[in-house]
């Protein structure tokens, strides 16, 4: 069919690579998960991939069209796999089933406000047409010699000629078909958004697969670098038509993504002051806290990230300008319950570091 025929052209359109930086190219099998979706926001070219570390699938998006080209500088870069986290959190939040359901619901809201308007451009309509054919009325009622009379009336007859066109094509956009869903499709949309987030996990999912859902839900995506500020900007254009901004965290000198987050290392740095490293783990487990790379803590990498980070360890002998809620209690001659009323009321100063 002809449908058919245009979609396959699409197709083949979208998958021709380096033919137009409009296209998106063929999905490929890389560990660059956003390869043909990411464009600059400074020279509106399409990011590079470009893949490193020791087995090759590290990937970096880089903006170097121009410098390939005309030999100028590049523009931007930014490591891929931050982005691309990002980028999945963010689609697998969009399309879970409560998203759904919204998203389901403002489109019936759309689509009411859009019979509302409907409704009023006829109107509008319906007027323009009249005060147009009274304009046409009043002009072949001039005489020719009155001039400069018949020429302004001539001008509001082409202003009401042109209100009513323009209202025409208006009633015409408003009257296509609309995105109604039914009831099935709603149901199997609500299905396949709480299957997604198993398949997404499952390591037996293929990358172009994942690519191919990507380019379902998203157009593209428009990226720039703060760099005072040390913050990835992406604007996600959805196919629908809405726009999403993200700010990502770069990376800072010896930070990757295999490196233990601050926020674990200010923990580990507070805990260090008063536990030894087998408690501070034991804490660490059973906050949920796993290590950069999706493991338990143990005695000894507590210890490894110390040294890496230089934070001392605890001692009985060190000096120290605290004490404990039960070394408070016993210095007062009160019980630890009664420390903890007195802290509540704000009259002794405290800190829980978890």
């Amino acid at each position: 069919s002809w449908d058919t025929y245009e979609r396959n052209q699409r197709q083949l359109r979208e998958n021709a690579n380096i033919k137009g930086a409009m296209t998106r190219g063929a999905v490929r099998s890389g560990k660059s998960l956003l390869s043909g979706l990411l464009r600059c926001a400074r020279c509106g070219r399409k990011l590079h991939v470009a893949y490193s570390g020791a087995d090759g699938k590290v990937p970096r998006y880089s903006c170097r069209g121009a410098w390939l080209n005309h030999g100028t500088g590049r523009c931007i870069s930014v490591a891929g796999f931050a982005v691309d986290r990002a980028i999945e959190r963010e689609v697998l939040r969009v399309v879970e089933p409560a998203a759904v359901e919204a998203s389901l619901a403002a489109l019936v809201e759309l689509e009411a406000a859009r019979d509302e308007r409907r409704v009023a451009v006829e109107l509008a309509l319906r007027q323009a047409r009249y005060e147009a054919e009274r304009a046409r009325r009043q002009y072949d009622a001039v005489e020719p010699e009155n001039r400069l009379v018949a020429g302004e009336l001539e001008r509001r007859w082409n202003a009401a000629l042109g209100e009513v066109k323009r209202l025409e094509e208006e009633l015409y956009l408003l009257s296509a078909p609309g995105q109604s869903v039914s009831e099935d499709e709603r149901r199997e949309l609500l299905s396949l958004s709480e299957d997604l987030q198993a398949m997404w996990e499952d390591p037996r999912t293929d990358m172009r697969t994942k690519k191919r859902l990507l380019r379902t839900v998203i157009d593209e995506i428009i990226v720039d670098v703060d760099e005072h500020d040390g913050l990835v900007e992406l604007v996600i254009r959805w196919v629908g038509g809405y726009h999403t901004r993200l700010l990502v965290r770069r990376n800072r000198t010896g930070e990757h993504r295999f490196c233990t987050d601050r926020e674990t290392v200010d923990l580990v740095r507070e805990l260090a002051k008063a536990a030894c490293d087998w408690s501070i783990a034991a804490i660490l487990n059973r906050l949920g806290i796993k290590t950069a790379k999706g493991n338990s803590w143990t005695e000894s990498r507590v210890r490894a990230l110390r040294s890496e980070r230089d934070i001392p360890p605890f001692s009985e002998e060190s000096e120290r300008n605290w004490v404990t809620m039960e070394e408070a209690a016993s210095r007062l001659g009160i019980s630890p319950p009664t420390v903890r009323r007195l802290i509540q009321r704000g009259l002794i100063a405290a800190k829980q570091v978890v």
